[in-house]
């Protein structure tokens, strides 16, 4: 804790003591002043003058002197309980608790002027002074946030001023009082990690990125904490070898960490590193936050087209027909995009026949016959070609073609069928087992001296293999079970080929014969459908519509409803047609849900089932509905405008646009207005309860159906009286009015009445009355009934006492939370008749208002809170340093006049004066200790 103002302190006590003195000498010459009512001496008077001139200052030094500042600090995060410091010991105050006190005064109390932001962090003990924390820790990053919680776009950011907690405390009682500035300074301590923006960050870095490169992350972590609780350094928790950070700080003191390169990057090799990127600060122990950290290799046009082979031998038949597919040759280029696109061509050392007789696809590398084979045609073709890549060495690949010769007479094909064949096409049943045989095949050679090998050629569950022990012996048979389904009809072709190159081909046609082997299938499994409520009876829903891959009987399907739908809906058996026979209403049920069935004709039967989802739509058929028809809200007066009286419930059974409410008041009122999304009834101004007491309003409530549907209710607003009307005093009618009183008037008796009245009720209009300023000869001879407002004489009146008294009474109310007032001069004039009436209305003109110096009054603490303000009195010790030399003479000239001509005990200087308030001015309830001054009678 530190503590500074001890140079305050000191000197304020030193003022205190001087002006004790002061005041003493001040009693002791009014003593000698009125003692015997003689004049002085010269040398009194001139001690007089001095006095006078060398007080005036000083009465102002301690008054400022009740000002006092107190500096404190302490750590964030404490708990309730931590003393702070102790007020009374610091300001070194007698009469607190714990510290000794002069006999006879009272006790010294301390309190928090107003229970505002810092009230909430500290606890202040009332008779000790010791300020203590609470139970509401202090949280420096939320209490000094320069632009609040932050948002999206501008991350919270603290204040560079120091965090300072501000607290007004009042020293009682009033003739010790003072009003104690407390400033707390809170001190950061490491109790926020480092936290990124955003979880995941993306970095690219080209391949070709050289050592040394430094890319900025553009999202830096943030600490709200403050200096090394605030972040330091940055690091990556796996660098890979090629990569590491550096931190950067700007004049501001933010820090950036740049990732820099530190190794050759090859996007071929690898295209990402993923690793996360950590934070720490400079806390002990220090605190860390992280993210995910993706770093992205982009590609450059670093590498060429290239092929696998060099050479592609490749055989074409003499017999080849144009289109005939060749070749496809294919380079791999390992960039992307762009980069990596190829485009095939031939050389130049390609001869043009060569380039007529085969087709090359600059695109897809593919060669096709582009013409058809003679006896001229060369036997061997060499096609050399280039792979292209944009700012690339073409790649070469050399193609050999050998053409070659066809046979004068192709082998012979025999075929022997087991299955079922007829006109060459065999029928076989799906679902037959695997290896099912087919065809026997016999291949012949008609020149006896060539080797034949004979192949299927064909897509199919089919297999041709030698049959042994016999030679030129082939069987056909199936590998796999055949599906109606899936294909009815394969072909295939046996070919037979000899070493010369001669070859013949057998077509053969495999019909699939169809089984039950299918269940029927619904195009989907869960059906949707709706319909309006209130529907007519054998309402049309859908027509459901399921298939069956079998054919024949075995694909008829019928169709019925499940065990779980009602009984109110239909299916028709043959046509799948789905309907209500009953009226629907949405309001009673909104959903319906049940199963229906598929079933097939084959034996045995197969089915299938689907669930069908029934959806009732609304339809306006609903009125809204209040909870209430009546409906009664007491709201105080003086409601601030447009804010909430009460909510209004409706409710609408229907759903959608047939069940938006819309409110509003039908009765004409332009004072209210209700929020139709939350039924809220606002009114425009403020209630004024003196003006009109209640309302009564009807409210429709219109749904949005077409067409509408609506209804009303009642709505009472009954306004609560609050404190907004200070009391109206009646008589006297005027300030300048006044009133004669007979010097024999008798103790005791009535001399006249303040009435007043107050437009409140309740405690908010009981009055009572009370003079809080007078001026007079005597003016403590009179007094008022605080409950009635009658003025009785309270002493018999002297020959001295005649003149004019001045009363200013007080009339308030015992409103809550604060009692109002208002304030009325009774001037009185004790004499034995009006001789003069002229003279008295003179006087009331010329002096209208009663500035007559007076001490401080006695205020108690009330528990509304009010926040009291000291009274400033630089601008008054300013001037007194001004015009003392001007004011010598008349305050001389006063002095001399008042102890040689009154004499009169018009000021005693230990008593308690009532304050003197001027009619035309507020009451300051701070007004600062100062000397009465004299007046004559009138």
């Amino acid at each position: 804790m530190n503590y500074q103002g001890t140079g305050r302190r000191s000197q304020a006590l030193r003022t205190r003591r001087l002006l004790g003195s002061n005041r003493r000498r001040q009693r002791e010459m009014g003593h000698l002043c009125r003692a015997g009512g003689s004049p002085r001496s010269p040398r009194h008077l001139q001690h007089l003058f001095l006095f006078l001139l060398f007080i005036g200052p000083f009465n102002c030094f301690a008054s400022y002197s009740r000002a006092t500042e107190l500096f404190y600090s302490l750590n964030e995060g404490l708990p309730a309980g931590v003393l702070i410091g102790s007020l009374a010991q610091d300001l070194r105050l007698q009469g607190a608790e714990g510290l000794p006190s002069r006999r006879g005064e009272p006790a010294l109390s301390f309190s928090l002027a107003s229970q505002g932001l810092g009230g909430q962090y500290v606890s202040l003990d009332n008779r000790s002074g010791e300020l203590y924390t609470s139970v509401l820790q202090i949280d420096r990053e939320a209490l000094c946030l320069e632009n609040g919680a932050g948002s999206s776009a501008s991350p919270p950011v603290l204040s560079p001023e120091p965090c300072l907690l501000l607290l007004d405390v009042l020293v009682l009682p009033q003739e010790h009082f003072r009003l104690v500035k407390v400033k707390i300074a809170i001190r950061d301590i490491n109790d926020n990690a480092p936290c990124f923006p955003v979880p995941n960050m993306h970095l690219w870095v080209p391949e070709n990125a050289p050592i040394d490169t430094r890319l900025a992350i553009d999202h830096p972590a943030l600490d709200p904490d403050l200096g090394t609780n605030a972040v330091q350094t940055y690091r990556l928790q796996d660098d890979y070898g090629v990569f590491t950070l550096d931190v950067e700080e700007n004049e501001s003191g933010e820090r950036t960490p740049y990732l820099i390169v530190m190794g050759t990057l090859d996007r071929e090799t690898r295209e990402e590193y993923v690793t996360l990127i950590i934070a720490e600060d400079g806390g002990t122990p220090p605190l860390l936050g992280s993210a995910t950290l993706t770093i992205g290799i982009s590609d450059i046009n670093d590498n060429c087209p290239q092929f696998s082979d060099s050479q592609l031998n490749i055989t074409v038949y003499g017999n080849s027909s144009t289109g005939t597919h060749v070749a496809t040759i294919h380079a791999v280029d390992m960039d992307l995009g762009s980069n990596a696109q190829i485009s095939y061509s031939y050389s130049q050392k390609v001869f043009q026949p060569s380039r007529d007789l085969f087709n090359l696809d600059e695109s897809t590398g593919s060669i096709k016959l582009s013409s058809k084979i003679d006896g001229d045609t060369p036997r061997l073709h060499r096609l050399t070609i280039l792979a292209n890549g944009p700012g690339c060495i073409p790649a070469v690949i050399t193609v050999l073609v050998s053409i070659i010769k066809v046979m004068l007479r192709p082998p012979e094909v025999v075929p022997r069928f087991i299955a079922n064949e007829v006109e060459g096409v065999v029928y076989l049943k799906e679902l037959e087992p695997i290896n099912t045989p087919i065809a026997f095949f016999t291949i012949k050679d008609p020149d006896e001296k060539y080797k034949v090998d004979c192949f299927l050629d064909g897509n199919g569950p089919f297999r041709l293999s030698p049959y042994k022990p016999y030679n030129n012996e082939y069987l056909l048979e199936t590998t796999r079970p055949l599906d109606y389904e899936v294909q009815q009809l394969y072909e295939i072709s046996v070919v037979a080929w000899n070493s010369e190159g001669f070859h013949v081909n057998k077509i053969i046609k495999v019909q699939v014969l169809d089984d039950n082997d299918n269940s029927p299938v619904f195009p989907q499994q869960l059906i949707e459908l709706s319909i309006e409520e209130n529907n007519a009876p054998n309402a049309f829903l859908t027509k459901l519509h399921a298939t069956d891959a079998d054919s024949g009987e075995r694909g008829k399907v019928s169709y019925f409803l499940g065990p779980d739908a009602p009984s109110y809906f239909s299916l028709d058996k043959i046509t799948g047609v789905l309907t209500v026979s009953t009226q629907l209403d949405r309001e009673e049920k909104e959903k319906y849900r049940y199963t229906v069935k598929a079933i097939d004709s084959g034996l045995p039967p197969r089915e299938s089932i689907a669930t069908v989802t029934i959806t009732v739509l609304d339809k306006n058929d609903n009125s809204p509905r209040f909870i209430n028809k009546d409906f009664s809200f007491f709201v105080p007066e003086n409601f601030p405008g447009f804010g909430e009286i009460g909510v209004i419930s409706v409710t609408d059974a229907d759903a959608g646009r047939n069940g938006w409410v819309a409110l509003s008041v039908i009765n004409g009122s332009d004072i209210f207005v209700i929020d139709t999304g939350k039924g809220v009834l606002r009114a425009k101004v403020s209630l004024d309860r003196e003006q009109q007491s209640s309302y009564a309003l009807w409210v429709e409530a219109v749904d949005g159906g077409d067409p509408a549907m609506s209804s009303t209710a009642k709505i009472t607003i009954l306004l609560l009286d609050i404190n907004d009307n200070p009391p109206l005093v009646l008589f006297p009618q005027s300030n300048m009015s006044y009133l004669l009183v007979l010097p024999s008037t008798l103790p005791g008796s009535p001399i006249t009445e303040v009435y007043a009245v107050d437009k409140d009720t309740g405690m908010n209009a009981v009055i009572a009355y009370s003079i809080i300023g007078r001026r007079g000869p005597r003016p403590e001879s009179f007094r008022i009934d605080p409950k009635t407002g009658n003025i009785t004489l309270e002493e018999s009146l002297m020959q001295n006492d005649y003149g004019l008294y001045r009363l200013l009474v007080k009339v308030s109310d015992h409103g809550y939370p604060e009692p109002l007032h208002s304030t009325v001069m009774v001037n009185l004039f004790v004499n034995d008749t009006v001789s003069n009436e002229s003279y008295i209305e003179s006087l009331l003109r010329k002096e209208p208002d009663i500035n007559i110096e007076e001490k401080e009054p006695q205020i108690s603490i009330e528990p509304t809170h009010k926040k009291m303000e000291s009274a400033s009195c630089m601008p008054t010790l300013v001037a007194l340093s001004i015009i003392s030399l001007g004011s010598i003479t008349l305050v001389t000239g006063m002095g001399i006049y008042i102890c040689l001509w009154k004499g009169k005990k018009h000021h005693r200087a230990d008593e308690n004066l009532e304050v003197q308030i001027p009619l035309n001015g507020r009451i300051d309830l701070h007004m600062l200790e100062k000397k009465p001054m004299e007046i004559s009678n009138i």
